[in-house]
């Protein structure tokens, strides 16, 4: 019988390690760790949340600890270097959750620990400094999850309380003003669909896409943001678990969901119908023991998911429905438990197409990215004098002129919102010292970031996008 079962086990587990061998192993590139943070009493996380940003040139790694927030220089991705440093309005071993999203050049920051506060920084000035340009617990004092709506400017806040806000499940404020964020209003439910709380969300043009941890999924409009309206729900579905996290694909077809639940797979949600949501696709990090994914990302074709004790893993979503893995990486060498360890973050937006990854215990990794050009070649560039180009009209509605004291043959444009997404990419220019394009139809107002890159070189201006 011991012989028998045995045998069972083994041929059991042989598929899975078949499985295994799916993908390709992520090239490191460098890694940065503090030793001397301090451990969370909780998870023994030094680290938490990760994102990114692109300044004067340079590519900035953001990543939250038990004591603030780390400003890390990864264009050398060999040599990552902290270059700022901002301490949390709450600090200490209590500190499990921080979490950061972008607005222009204003970082906004929360924590979901002690008596904390909604934080602002200024990172114009990057590499040399940061400007806490707010500080403040006024509006609210904790937040698990925040999220930036460039196209609307509105700020949600995601299992948020304390101060004037109280505690609940869902805040939107209004940061058309970014630095004086202005209270709408706050949800536990939205038309008759009740949520303890909101975990995270991925919001786009006023339609938000809401993972209500055990009470499930649903999507709402907020174009009026006093009183949104439920577009649909998914509450019982394949692979069910803690509703964790969510990211919506381009042409915003699918929704890649994760449940925070161990041995819970990652989900293609079809959301093409709000009527008819549900699970088309279901996947995992592949290991013997199928993990907890944690948080989604979305570029181009490929999908990122800080995996926990799996690391790193990235997917090919080029077809929704028969999703296979690409790229993976274990920053978690520890054996794998029952608890929360390992990856918590990833970002792939930065324009060397670069993948950070924040690991809860060992810091901050950075990854050869997958080459797709979707977020810009991955080679050394240099920075021509801006003054090299010219950009106009500015503000620009439907024409955007580009001239170079030089030709534009085989240059590259990217341009990037304030949430660092590309939204626009257009290859090998023409042989020409000038080029007028059409604005993609959709484009929201707002400020961009434009990228030229060439094999070797790139240059970086600001674009007012101003349409009637």
């Amino acid at each position: 019988m011991f012989k028998q079962a045995n045998t069972l086990l083994i041929l059991f587990m042989l598929p899975m390690f078949c499985l295994a061998q799916d993908g390709v192993e992520a090239n490191l590139l460098g890694h940065w760790h503090d030793p001397s943070i301090p451990g969370s009493s909780f998870y023994d996380n030094r680290y938490n949340e990760v994102w990114g940003h692109y300044v004067n040139g340079r590519e900035i790694g953001i990543i939250g600890s038990t004591q603030g927030t780390h400003f890390i220089d990864v264009t050398d991705p060999a040599s990552p270097e902290e270059v700022a440093f901002v301490a949390g309005k709450f600090q200490g071993t209590s500190v499990v959750h921080r979490d950061y999203k972008t607005f222009g050049n204003y970082i906004y920051a929360v924590c979901d620990e002690g008596p904390s506060s909604l934080q602002i920084f200024d990172v114009s000035d990057l590499p040399d400094t940061v400007y806490t340009v707010y500080d403040s617990d006024a509006l609210f004092v904790r937040a698990h999850n925040c999220w930036v709506d460039t196209s609307s400017q509105k700020f949600y806040l995601f299992a948020a309380g304390g101060g004037a806000l109280g505690f609940t499940g869902l805040a939107v404020y209004d940061i058309s003003e970014p630095l004086n964020p202005v209270f709408i209003n706050k949800f536990n439910s939205i038309g008759g669909f009740g949520f303890g709380h909101v975990h995270d969300g991925f919001v786009r043009n006023d339609t938000a896409y809401l993972n209500c941890g055990n009470d499930g999924f649903c999507v709402a409009d907020f174009s009026n943001p006093a009183s949104p309206t439920l577009l649909g729900t998914m509450t019982g579905y394949q692979g069910a678990g803690y509703n964790h996290a969510g990211w919506l694909s381009e042409d915003a077809q699918y929704y890649y969901l994760t449940d925070e639940t161990h041995g819970s797979p990652v989900k293609t949600v079809d959301v093409s119908d709000f009527a008819d949501i549900s699970v088309v696709d279901t996947y995992n990090a592949e290991s013997v023991q199928s993990q907890i994914p944690h948080n989604p990302i979305v570029a181009c074709d490929y999908l990122y998911v800080s995996y926990y004790y799996d690391g790193l893993q990235v997917y090919d979503i080029s077809d929704p429905e028969n999703v296979t893995r690409a790229l993976y990486y274990d920053t978690y060498d520890a054996p794998d438990g029952t608890s929360y360890k390992g990856a918590w973050g990833v970002y792939p937006f930065l324009p060397s197409g670069n993948i950070l990854v924040s690991d809860m215990q060992t810091g901050l990794y950075v990854f050869e990215g997958v080459g797709d050009g979707c977020n810009g070649p991955s080679v050394a560039v240099q920075n021509p004098a801006q003054n090299d180009f010219e950009i106009y009209p500015q503000p620009a509605s439907d024409f955007l002129t580009i001239a170079m004291n030089g030709s534009l043959e085989d240059m590259h444009l990217q341009l990037v919102n304030s949430e660092g997404k590309t939204v626009w990419f257009q290859a090998n220019l023409p042989a020409s010292d000038q080029v007028q394009l059409e604005l993609p139809a959709g484009l929201p107002n707002g400020l961009y970031i434009l990228h030229l890159k060439g094999e070797k070189q790139m240059s970086t201006h600001k674009l007012l996008i101003q349409r009637n």
